[in-house]
């Protein structure tokens, strides 16, 4: 595994962010994002993911400071539902397999730990996302139900959401 950390995002990260995310995006495989987002409005979303002062935008960098992935994690709902934590991923194609998106998802689960979080729930997991199932679920979380055709895919068609759950002990 090559060399890398995790550090909160900066406002001079989103030019290094904006190809990956884009390119994420645009493929319509794994996120539910308009794929017309501008550069601007995907900024705004990815760079200040709630208004809560918990919340949080990381990048993973290589001993460069080539950033290699990014995540970013808030308040799942507000108010009453503010006590369980989520997150979105994305790790640029180029670093992918090499450990990025488990260290991000490691260093979310020990922020949502130690910011008083009781559980952390992902929304909208596309079931064809099978590395990520997989990665979520070495990592504690259980799907507790799928949404059956709730996200298009482009090759595979409407396919289900997971909503994925990781409780805090």
């Amino acid at each position: 595994m090559q060399t890398l950390r995790i550090k909160d995002a900066v406002a001079d990260d989103w030019a290094a962010i904006w190809p990956f995310f884009h390119e994420i995006v645009t493929a319509q495989e794994t996120y539910t994002y308009d794929p017309e987002l501008t550069f601007d409005q995907a900024r705004a979303l990815w760079m200040s993911p709630s208004g809560s002062e918990l919340s949080r935008t990381t990048v993973a960098v290589d001993a460069d400071g080539t950033v290699l992935g990014s995540a970013n994690m808030y308040p799942n709902r507000p108010g009453p539902g503010s006590h369980v934590a989520s997150a979105s991923f994305m790790v640029d194609s180029s670093h992918r397999g090499r450990g990025v998106g488990r260290a991000l998802c490691q260093d979310m689960i020990d922020w949502a730990a130690a910011s008083g979080f009781r559980a952390i729930q992902f929304n909208a997991v596309v079931e064809t996302n099978e590395r990520a199932v997989k990665l979520w679920q070495d990592l504690g979380f259980t799907i507790i139900g799928t949404v059956p055709e709730a996200f298009l895919h482009p090759t595979h068609g409407y396919v289900g959401l997971h909503v994925m759950h990781r409780p805090f002990d």
